[in-house]
């Protein structure tokens, strides 16, 4: 059983817990997930099934699509609803919905983010969360992250509380924090925020459509379920191979530096439609040499 199981995380989960369940539904040990998701976030975690654990890193450094809701009103300590609440600041009318489009929009392209307190990132051995836990203050590291596209869905204002919510959809590169997104958007529009709802709509080229619930999994058989696992690394260029080049890569030697070099670093090797590995080009830039070699087929 190789492939992709395009799997839908329900909220209360955490992508350990999802991986868990999944070898037991499934009776097989050999499952990875591919980047993880907060237990109360839902939405798109591909489990990789036999061979396609050989592409979990490949999957996992993709772009991702969110889709979030900020509310403008009150900041948390972990930024998003779960959390303390630590300043308010009510809004005495709504936000226009063109000021929000606006400053959307600045957030576009190379970015960097702080990493939130509440956060597994490692400073001197220790995981964020733990120092925030003891009351110990640390200082952050800050990263380069890429937000390839943000659009305004809606807004709500709650008149009641003061609070006003905006949805919206975001496409970045791995490592994003959405919840330090809206934290950053709200000190933008100078109003505390939080992130209040997210999704993850999509990851690579596996979307929200084809994933599965786990309830399918008990009612349906495997193999209608699962992607193949050309489709988790459909980013990465392709590289044809004759029928007698075939045998080489798939025991796995280098081969020489092609005429037309693939633009992505990594590349997938196929013949006739088969995947057979992943190549990228070796230290001496004279061969290209095996990342991943997949035994899916025989021949």
């Amino acid at each position: 059983m190789n492939g992709i199981l395009p799997l839908w995380k329900p909220k209360g989960m955490t992508s350990h817990d999802c991986v868990l369940k999944a070898r037991k539904l499934l009776k097989t040990k050999k499952i990875g997930h591919t980047g993880t998701l907060d237990p109360e976030v839902e939405g798109v975690l591909p489990l990789c099934i036999g061979e396609a654990t050989k592409i979990v890193p490949f999957l996992t450094d993709t772009q991702k699509t969110y889709v979030a809701t900020m509310t403008l009103g009150y900041s948390t300590d972990t930024e998003d609803h779960t959390g303390e609440v630590v300043y308010q600041k009510s809004l005495p009318t709504p936000i226009p919905e063109k000021t929000l489009m606006e400053i959307l929009n600045t957030f576009n392209g190379k970015i960097v983010q702080t990493v939130p307190l509440y956060s597994a990132i490692k400073v001197d051995g220790k995981k964020l969360y733990e120092y925030a836990r003891e009351g110990i203050e640390v200082e952050r590291p800050s990263r380069m992250i890429e937000i390839y596209g943000i659009e305004f869905i809606d807004t709500t204002f709650d008149h009641d509380k003061k609070l006003q919510h905006v949805t919206f959809e975001v496409k970045c590169s791995k490592g994003t924090y959405i919840r330090t997104l809206c934290k950053d958007l709200g000190e933008k529009l100078d109003f505390p925020a939080h992130m209040s709802g997210l999704e993850r709509t999509a990851t690579g080229g596996i979307i929200a459509d084809q994933c599965v619930r786990f309830d399918d999994m008990m009612s349906q058989p495997t193999e209608t379920l699962l992607l193949p696992i050309k489709k988790g690394i459909s980013h990465l260029d392709k590289l044809d191979v004759s029928e007698t080049t075939r045998t080489k890569v798939l025991n796995g030697q280098k081969l020489p530096l092609p005429v037309t070099l693939p633009e992505t670093e990594y590349f997938r090797i196929e013949c006739d439609g088969e995947l057979l590995a992943i190549y990228h080009v070796h230290d001496n830039n004279k061969e290209i040499k095996p990342a991943r070699v997949f035994n899916l087929n025989s021949r």
